[in-house]
């Protein structure tokens, strides 16, 4: 049994592969107005008196197509159907080859508008409506990986020239090269103690890279040139009391900012 293509109703090779991407048993197609503004389609206006714009209640489908080519590639597609959901005759086709193929309304995340393709290449704008709000998410999930599938740009825009092959994009990373050559030398000066290999004659310096050094330490060497952390809250307390008992006025007190404490409102003093 052979294929048909459903936007365009001819048959498919034999080796193409459709996918379904998507599926939903029930959404509402309407009838909706021209487009008034440039902002984009408002829903309200589609079921304002009890829904006299509604035409059909249709199963929806996002189908994508893979269809071999003689030069190796894949031509891939993929088309939003809307059919009768009793015996599942096609009642209409949206190709998704750009982004403004589908809207969202501005007035609610259910409700979209949707270009559709008839025989003879003929086009019409039908609204569609999803009972569930989950069912409306997954449809728009759906259609952002097809984007990404066939390389349609957001915004609107078309995709690329080649829109519908799958391409493989590899990215060649740009490789440094740090390694020694022949010949070069690393030398680094640390108090006064040169570590690292030297070079052969004297006069050629510390390095044929330009080799860099770092300060000798500050005088009296080791941890006594940095300061002592503040005291902890818990140690000013300690030595408050221990100067209370001990009948010695206590050292004049300072304050939380003085002792590096932070005392706002998630700092230690709450």
């Amino acid at each position: 049994m052979e294929t048909i293509d459903p936007s365009t109703g001819l048959p498919l090779p034999p080796d193409a592969i459709q996918r379904i991407l998507f599926i939903a048993p029930s959404v509402h197609v309407y009838n909706i107005p021209p487009l008034t503004s440039t902002k984009g389609y408002v829903a309200a206006t589609w079921t304002e008196n009890n829904n006299a714009r509604q035409i059909f209640t249709a199963r929806v489908r996002i189908l994508e197509t893979a269809i071999p080519e003689k030069n190796g590639e894949e031509k891939v597609k993929a088309d939003i159907l809307l059919e009768d959901p009793s015996n599942g005759q096609l009642f209409a086709a949206a190709p998704y080859n750009v982004t403004s193929a589908v809207e969202q309304v501005l007035d609610s995340s259910r409700f979209f508008a949707v270009r559709v393709q008839g025989e003879g290449g003929r086009k019409a704008v039908l609204g569609i409506g999803f009972e569930e709000r989950s069912e409306a998410f997954d449809f728009s999930v759906a259609l952002q990986e097809v984007r990404k599938t066939l390389g349609i740009e957001e915004g609107g825009g078309g995709g690329n020239p080649n829109t519908g092959k799958k391409e493989q994009v590899k990215k060649e990373e740009v490789k440094r090269d740090f390694s020694l050559k022949e010949g070069e030398t690393i030398t680094v000066n640390i108090g006064g103690r040169t570590t690292g290999r030297r070079p052969q004659n004297p006069s050629e310096g510390s390095s044929n890279l330009g080799g860099f050094s770092l300060p000798p330490p500050p005088p009296g060497g080791g941890m006594g040139s940095f300061l002592p952390p503040p005291p902890s809250a818990q140690e000013i307390k300690a030595q408050k009391r221990l100067s209370q008992n001990m009948g010695t006025p206590p050292a004049q007190e300072k304050t939380a900012e003085e002792l590096g404490f932070d005392d706002g409102e998630f700092g230690e003093f709450q």
